[in-house]
């Protein structure tokens, strides 16, 4: 049937009535399918290469991922450099590193293992957001063994910072040749027997032994002045918005931590002589107005011109596990000679000892309190306990995500009520009270 206009009153526009016109119309709608037909053969045929390109870009992409790398899909410098013929300068300068925002000679320091890569994640993730976006400070990595590329490109992907990557040194991650290795072997079986946790962890012994005295040593940590020792699997649930190494400057503090407890007496029983008797050969190390009331049950602080400490210890310490501080106190002939002392004990092996009572003690002895700062203002947690701070604006604007309930301050097991009883401070934002 042919086409009619709506006004069919109007024979010389109808070309069913006219003859004339009914050629012209006829002759134009054969072009109109014509044209038509070859549009749509056109449209077919970009629809069928558009589809087979980018099949074809998605098949070499797959390859080039595979080849890459078949583990986890990522993309070395190696990678990038060979794809695009590039050299490393030419890749280094479309991908500038960044640049630290924060003002301190400080690092970040995480002592990990390769696979511990998941919790490493985690734990850099939240000191990002919570912290270090905003300054950029770099992050050092410290492993007993080589870093796999998969732990450098995860980490560096995800750090703000600059990250550098460091092996540990073999005579600082081994048995040292004066102890004992039998002696050893049967100690360590009696804490097994009695369920002490990493009681037979020999790697366990060598990172406590690496904490207190030589990680401070790594030559990636050369120039720095501070560092925050971040844990793997840990988190922080509060918004820090000023710079914590800067606040530790400008405040005169040299240690700093969040929570306190007390320390399985079974693994550090000889350690409280030896600190003593340490303190009798050195007695210039210990400092007026320490923290001896922290850790001696109603004991006085020392004071000037005492050469011994006195009293039984009654095992509180801070928690090294979050720990920022002053590089140089480490550095000092002091601490250097106190660990000296202490590792040709072997209590590191013999017993169980542990970096924090050790740093714990250091500090407390060989610095005045005033010098220690506790973090009230930063919620943490490193299984299984966790502190989230106790004052009111800290939650209403949204500086903080945890429950108020979830305060180990409150444990039978801590010792921070302690700490403010001899230090002076109390519940809440400790940074309020400082300023």
């Amino acid at each position: 049937m042919a086409r009619t206009y709506k006004d069919k009153s109007l024979p010389w526009t109808n070309p069913t009535t006219n003859s004339l016109f009914g050629q012209q119309y006829r002759r134009h709608e054969r072009w109109t399918r014509v044209l038509q037909v070859v549009l749509a053969a056109a449209f077919t045929l970009f629809v069928v290469y558009a589809f087979s390109w980018f099949g074809a870009k998605e098949s070499k992409r797959a390859v080039s991922h595979t080849v890459a790398h078949e583990s986890n899909n990522i993309y070395t410098e190696n990678d990038v450099t060979k794809a695009f013929g590039i050299s490393q300068e030419d890749l280094s300068k479309l991908i500038p590193p960044p640049q630290q925002i924060g003002r301190e000679k400080a690092s970040l320091v995480m002592l990990v293992r390769n696979r511990e890569l998941g919790d490493a994640l985690k734990s850099i993730r939240a000191m990002e957001d919570r912290f270090n976006r905003k300054f950029r400070y770099p992050w050092t990595f410290l492993n007993d063994e080589p870093f796999t590329q998969d732990f450098i490109n995860y980490t560096t992907g995800m750090a703000s910072g600059k990250t550098y990557y460091g092996s540990i040194n073999k005579d600082q991650w081994s048995i040292p040749h004066h102890i004992d290795q039998d002696k050893v072997k049967v100690n360590m079986e009696k804490l097994v027997s009695k369920n002490v946790i990493y009681a037979g962890s020999m790697s366990y012994r060598h990172m406590c032994r690496y904490n207190s005295g030589f990680f401070y040593r790594h030559p990636l940590l050369a120039n720095y002045q501070w560092y925050w020792r971040v844990e793997p699997g840990v988190d922080y649930y509060c918004d820090i918005d000023y710079d914590v190494f800067e606040f530790m400057r400008t405040h005169d503090k040299v240690y700093g931590f969040v929570m306190a407890m007390y320390e399985y007496e079974v693994t550090i029983e000889t350690l409280w002589n030896s600190t003593k008797e340490f303190i009798k050969k050195h007695p210039q190390y210990l400092a007026s107005d320490n923290s001896l009331d922290f850790f001696v049950d109603n004991h006085s602080p020392t004071q000037p011109g005492e050469k011994e400490i006195t009293g039984d210890y009654n095992l509180c310490h801070f928690w090294s596990n979050f720990e920022i501080a002053n590089l140089d106190f480490w550095r000092s002939q002091a601490y250097q000679d106190y660990f000296q002392y202490l590792d040709s004990i072997g209590g590191f092996f013999y017993e169980r000892w542990g970096d924090a009572p050790i740093h714990s003690l250091a500090v407390g002895l060989f610095l005045p309190k005033s010098k220690i700062h506790h973090f009230g203002d930063i919620g943490y947690r490193h299984p299984p306990y966790a502190r989230c701070p106790q004052d009111v604006d800290s939650h209403l604007s949204g500086r903080c995500l945890c429950s108020r309930k979830d305060h180990f301050d409150d444990d039978g097991y801590s010792c921070l009520p302690r700490w403010w009883n001899v230090a002076g401070q109390s519940l809440g934002s400790g940074i309020k009270l400082m300023d």
